[in-house]
């Protein structure tokens, strides 16, 4: 049985927890975590929210941590494709389609994102509707508003 531990950091956009499983980055979400996990300071843990500090600061472009990803072949082709997107830039859900070998899923693009469990981390933010409208996110389109926002006063 795998062992979980979650770490809370306060950010200027909310608290997030990022959840460690099986010595992997598992999970990032908004405020408390919904699951009772143990709450600790692993060194993984530790690297994560210094890592995590550095991007909100504006210092960071891109992590350097491991990361345990469960999900269909589409899905994680999906987010290793954005995985690829550079940081203060925006993809459509179809480039992100045609990314990840699929051309003409966008709109399964969009369900993987939204079950994206390592949001920020692999930047599901970065994808928008082909308007250019946020659409929907994960951690709520205020949250992806800010990312954007910050990523594109940083690039």
């Amino acid at each position: 049985m795998s062992m979980k531990f979650t770490a809370l950091l306060k950010t200027e956009a909310g608290v997030i927890s990022i959840t460690e499983e099986d010595g992997k980055i598992s999970g990032i979400e908004t405020g408390a975590p919904i699951v009772s996990f143990f709450m600790a300071e692993t060194p993984l843990l530790k690297e994560a929210k210094k890592q995590l500090s550095e991007y909100f600061a504006g210092k960071r472009k891109s992590f350097d941590l491991p990361l345990k990803l469960e999900g269909t072949d589409f899905q994680l082709s999906v987010w290793n494709a954005l995985k690829d997107i550079p940081y203060g830039e925006t993809r459509t859900y179809k480039q992100t389609a045609e990314m990840a070998g699929c051309p003409g899923s966008y709109r399964a693009v969009g369900t993987a994102n939204g079950k994206n469990p390592i949001p920020i981390i692999i930047p599901c933010h970065r994808v928008v509707a082909s308007d250019g409208s946020l659409s929907g996110y994960a951690l709520g389109t205020e949250f992806k508003k800010y990312l954007l926002e910050l990523e594109a006063k940083n690039a």
